[in-house]
């Protein structure tokens, strides 16, 4: 079985249920839902800072990477925002993720990256927006030719 052929969709799905999962992150800090902020059952208080400006960008980009919409410049984004959440929050506890907690700001910063730099893959609104945009491409001559035949 040729794998290759997996990767667009594959990819796919890690963006969809990378985006749940950061959306689900940020409703628990805009809303207290599901758990609320850090467990505590409560939402971060309405413009705190960072708390509050912290959840909208992750239920936004988590949002638009979820449908792969505009998704290389909200996984920039949301990659930036969980790598300031690292150096700022985490890392000033202990140097390692293991030591200071943060090991899920730095997996969601390098997936984020990882979206960032690979794109949406096959099954995303940007692809579908791209294909509908570009124009038909013809079939080359030779191939014409064959189908006539």
């Amino acid at each position: 079985m040729n794998l290759d052929r997996l990767g667009g969709p594959v990819l796919s799905l890690f963006r969809m249920v990378l985006g749940l999962l950061f959306l689900c992150h940020g409703l628990s800090s805009l809303f207290g839902v599901f758990g609320g902020a850090r467990g505590s059952g409560q939402a971060v208080p309405f413009g705190q800072w960072p708390g509050w400006w912290a959840a909208l960008i992750q239920a936004a980009c988590g949002a638009l990477v979820l449908a792969g919409l505009f998704t290389r410049p909200a996984a920039l984004l949301a990659s930036g925002s969980m790598a300031y959440a690292y150096f700022v929050v985490h890392q000033p506890e202990a140097l390692l993720p293991l030591r200071n907690g943060g090991e899920l700001a730095a997996l969601f910063c390098w997936s984020f990256m990882l979206v960032a730099v690979l794109g949406p893959g096959t099954w995303a609104l940007d692809t579908l927006l791209r294909r509908r945009r570009e124009p038909p491409v013809a079939a080359p001559a030779a191939d014409r030719a064959s189908v006539s035949a």
